[in-house]
């Protein structure tokens, strides 16, 4: 309980250095322009023209730094995984709020709240996964390469588990970005950005919910000494792998589009990243499930039967005449 209390006070607090400086600089900023006066500082002047470096700068010093730092002192990375599902909120506000932002009033509005439902959403997921605690464990494949780079993994880990992260999140976000750039009239193509948005929240909610009532049902199982169920492919686990990481593409994939609405294609660089690693991510995953003996068989037929992502209809009944004949 104590350490509970005392990783949910660090997480909270983590990130007030960026949200000062930042509110801060929105202060003098609007001071500035309320006197009507033009006194801005070089410092807030740079902020003022460069809202996509002072983004990254922010990450740089107050997550890939800061956060750094915590996981040594607590040799545990368990904090990164939270802050995925509260970065992108901080940044659309981030964006929006900026002084410089051009945007649709609607597409704002949209933006805002699918971000946050998003969000929601996976921060729901994580805690319910964790068992309601604050950083109780760090993601296993963290845990896997603290074994691999051993007394080297606490400056790999600066690169592994923050640098990387950076790429990742503001490379995603970039459509973000875009939407606070440009006063496009809101159009058909953002309404199909949306709808693409809220199906990706949908079937990842349901995909995780699945997921997380078969792993809660094997728990059970094996504390009762029972024999566990080798493989989950009920629900939409019935027709694809990885539904859930499906969902998640799906809803960063609609983003794009409204990024591409509003005039910058080159926002799809972000999620072909974040897809391309989430490729990687897959593979993992699925090499950990085919070295656990009690599920082997039971995956490697599913791997045969199922899509990999996008949902399909099973190919079992195919499997069996092949077999058959």
């Amino acid at each position: 309980m104590r350490r509970n209390m005392k990783n949910a006070a660090i997480a909270i607090l983590a990130p007030l250095p960026s949200i000062v400086f930042y509110l801060s600089f929105l202060g003098h900023y609007h001071s500035n322009a309320t006197s009507g006066t033009d006194s801005l500082s070089p410092l807030w002047i740079w902020c003022s023209h460069h809202p996509f470096l002072l983004a990254n700068l922010l990450f740089f010093t107050n997550v890939d730094l800061l956060f750094w730092l915590i996981s040594l002192i607590q040799s545990s990375n368990w904090m990164i995984d939270l802050y995925w599902t509260v970065i992108p909120v901080m940044l659309v506000h981030y964006y929006g709020a900026h002084p410089f932002a051009r945007y649709n009033l609607w597409r704002s509005k949209v933006m805002i709240f699918l971000t946050w439902v998003w969000s929601i959403r996976l921060t729901h997921n994580y805690f319910r996964r964790e068992k309601w605690e604050w950083g109780a464990r760090e993601d296993w494949r963290f845990t896997d390469m603290r074994k691999q780079y051993a007394k080297h993994w606490w400056w790999v880990s600066f690169f592994a588990a923050y640098l990387s992260q950076q790429v990742f999140l503001i490379g995603i976000c970039l459509p973000m970005y875009a939407v606070y750039s440009i006063e496009k009239p809101w159009s058909t193509w953002d309404s199909i950005a949306t709808t693409i948005c809220i199906c990706g929240i949908v079937i990842a909610y349901f995909a995780d919910t699945q997921l997380h009532e078969f792993v809660s049902k094997n728990d059970k199982l094996k504390e009762l000494g029972m024999p566990m169920v080798p493989n989950l492919d009920k629900g939409l686990w019935r027709y694809s792998r990885h539904p859930n990481y499906f969902g998640e593409q799906l809803w960063w994939w609609g983003l794009v589009i409204f990024g591409w609405n509003v005039g910058h294609g080159w926002t799809f660089v972000g999620p072909v990243i974040n897809s391309l690693c989430l490729a990687y991510v897959t593979m993992i995953v699925e090499r950990r499930m085919v070295k656990q003996e009690y599920r082997a068989h039971a995956y490697r037929l599913y791997q045969k039967t199922t899509s990999v992502w996008i949902p399909w209809f099973n190919s079992s009944l195919k499997v069996v005449k092949d077999k058959d004949t």
